[in-house]
């Protein structure tokens, strides 16, 4: 009881305790609301969690002396913008005060009018269920009306500072891929082992396994980050070549062209792409994570070797 009672009376220190609790990575979301007014809210939040499963119940808190607290007490509705790797620049955006943090925000009005935000990793609509006192903070709790699961890898923050989901390196077993683990194909083994077809594809593979999380990482789909790194190189001469040099159906290039025109990273003229200046930084950073990427699985050969090996590839893949 005595040692109770001491724990009691111990005084906790709000920027160490903030710090310790730095050490819990969170994901970042954008919670959104409208009143009956017309007057819209939204701030970036890492306090999101679920609650329960059945009914679906999430909850976050919100500061008792935001400004926006009384549009989120008004609404019957709010949203939860769970946010991709590459939307840091809307985070900053709706974490500041005193500006118009819609003003050239893409978005569209969801269940009780609440803002969903385009391009995050998912978006849950919440009734507003409670509201209960949390010392400084009020605890909201959303029932979930309807969600949105995007796939796009989310935007993590992690003591003070923005990060990204990568798996985790005991999870990559290299050797994954064992043709003969049953005896099978013994026969042909070797033969099967300087077959180009099936080693170009086994090697594909297995570059990618650590290649495709980095740039996942970034909040771009695949088919976006191509895009972007084609019309970034100017290797496609038109609009019509791109499925060609992306490896995707036109209906995909499309679809990744739109959220990137959205983003403000590309435009379109007579059945031409063109990188905006945002797009091209953009591009840029996918070409660092790509040649970083390059460098690190060919560092044991030779330049000569690197050489060669690219030679070929190009030479099979008809590149002149």
């Amino acid at each position: 009881m005595n040692a109770l009672k001491i724990m009691d009376n111990v005084q906790i220190d709000p920027m160490k305790f903030r710090r310790a609790l730095g050490n819990f990575a969170t994901g970042v979301t954008i919670m959104t609301a409208q009143n009956a007014e017309g007057e819209k809210v939204g701030v970036t939040a890492n306090s999101f969690n679920s609650v329960s499963l059945d009914p679906a119940l999430i909850l976050w808190s919100i500061d008792k002396n935001s400004s926006s607290f009384h549009v989120f007490e008004q609404a019957t509705h709010f949203a939860v913008n769970i946010l991709s790797g590459s939307q840091i620049e809307l985070s900053n955006k709706f974490s500041r005060r005193n500006i118009d943090k819609y003003e050239g925000t893409s978005y569209r009005e969801g269940a009780g009018t609440a803002p969903i935000l385009d391009n995050c990793s998912a978006v849950f609509e919440c009734e507003r269920h409670q509201i209960l006192e949390g010392g400084d903070h009020w605890i909201i709790v959303g029932k979930v009306v309807n969600f949105h699961d995007e796939g796009r890898s989310p935007l993590v923050y992690h003591q003070g500072a923005y990060s990204g989901v990568t798996p985790h390196p005991l999870l990559q077993v290299k050797g994954s891929v064992d043709l003969d683990a049953d005896g099978v194909g013994e026969m042909h083994q070797g033969h099967l082992h300087r077959n180009v077809c099936y080693l170009m594809s086994r090697a594909f593979k297995f570059y990618q396994n650590d290649y495709i999380p980095k740039q996942l990482v970034t909040g771009f789909r695949t088919s976006e980050a191509r895009l972007l790194l084609v019309l970034g190189s100017g290797t496609a001469s038109s609009k019509a070549d791109l499925p060609r040099d992306i490896a995707m159906p036109m209906r995909e290039v499309e679809q990744a062209a739109e959220i990137l025109k959205k983003d403000e990273l590309l435009v379109e003229n007579d059945g031409f792409f063109k990188l905006t200046d945002k797009g091209k930084k953009t591009a840029h950073y996918l070409f660092d994570i790509a040649d970083s990427h390059q460098n690190e699985v060919l560092a044991k050969y030779s330049k000569d070797e690197q050489d060669s090996f690219v030679k070929i590839l190009r030479d099979i893949a008809g590149v002149k």
